[in-house]
């Protein structure tokens, strides 16, 4: 069986003052989720359009499913759903008619599963584009990329601009195409809903891809921000001694620290007075990047 995509030193250069991607070898397999993960400007949008022949690479190849990205891109984009990280909407068409004309370019006679997207993501089809909102907006876009049930989905970004609740309803669809067997490939920077959907994450930074890996693995690398307030001021040197503790910090209540490791220990010494409150909170992706990869990986989507 081939694979959903493969890239081999796949390179797109934009001049000598921008890089966009180089030498990135990726391999994604068919029924899974694949997190494509890097901050803004990292080149997870290059690698996107490159991968649907939108740009043109430099060197190397992409394949999906077998076929070439560049001679085959009709072939591809039928069996792809794609949602941009910049999509534009004719802002005179209602959500039902742009489905409509999607639907008609695709060969799809049933729009039953876009109305039941609709629904579950709670998405006015009536109102014209331009009296929605971002994450309405969003919506409709989400919703155009699958309701042809692709056996592959490309997100950009996919839940920016969403409430929470509708995050929750879009991992779940994700979840549920992964159970039918389709594959999903999703580029993010938000680490939480990577770690709750996808198998195996790509991590791209300043456009080279330097790790891919199980999701499990690359959370664990993660460290934790803690913050410690006590009733009244505490010795902080023990806490500042326990092994994994790093940028440590006291205001006399208040206790704050990065940790690595070693929670079991925090919790005990804490435990020795008398605990108002504790925060134990996820790093963002981009304080990981800076902590294993150093650099800040900023600058311009790419």
């Amino acid at each position: 069986m081939s694979l959903a995509i493969e890239t081999r030193e796949l390179t797109k250069t934009y001049g000598r003052k921008a890089r966009g991607i180089e030498n990135v070898d990726l391999q994604v397999v068919p029924g899974e989720v694949f997190g494509f993960l890097g901050p803004n400007g990292a080149g997870k949008t290059t690698t996107i359009r490159v991968l649907l022949d939108f740009l043109h690479p430099t060197r190397g190849e992409a394949r999906v499913f077998g076929m070439d990205s560049r001679k085959e891109s009709v072939e591809i984009r039928a069996r792809v759903g794609n949602l941009p990280g910049e999509f534009a909407l004719e802002d005179k068409m209602t959500g039902e008619g742009m489905l409509r004309f999607f639907a008609r370019l695709r060969g799809v006679k049933d729009l039953g599963y876009a109305r039941e997207l609709a629904e579950r993501l709670d998405a006015d089809l009536e109102r014209p584009m331009r009296r929605l909102s971002r994450g309405n907006k969003q919506k409709i876009g989400l919703i155009q990329a699958m309701f042809h049930r692709p056996p592959l989905l490309i997100l950009d970004e996919p839940t920016g601009g969403l409430d929470p609740l509708v995050q929750e309803e879009f991992l779940e669809i994700v979840r549920e195409v992964r159970y039918e067997g389709r594959t999903v490939f999703f580029s993010s920077h938000v680490l939480s809903e990577v770690e709750r959907v996808c198998d195996r994450v790509g991590i791209i930074r300043d456009g080279e891809l330097v790790s891919v890996e199980p999701t499990e693995a690359m959370i664990d690398k993660a460290f934790r921000h803690v913050k410690l307030t006590f009733a009244e001021p505490v010795d902080p040197k023990p806490f500042e001694a326990l092994p994994g503790v790093e940028n440590f910090g006291t205001d006399g209540t208040n206790v704050s620290f990065t940790l690595h490791e070693g929670l079991d220990d925090v919790v005990k010494l804490a435990a020795r007075h008398r605990l108002v409150n504790l925060e134990y909170e996820r790093p963002s992706l981009e304080e990981i990047f800076l902590t294993f990869y150093g650099g800040s990986g900023e600058g311009e989507e790419r």
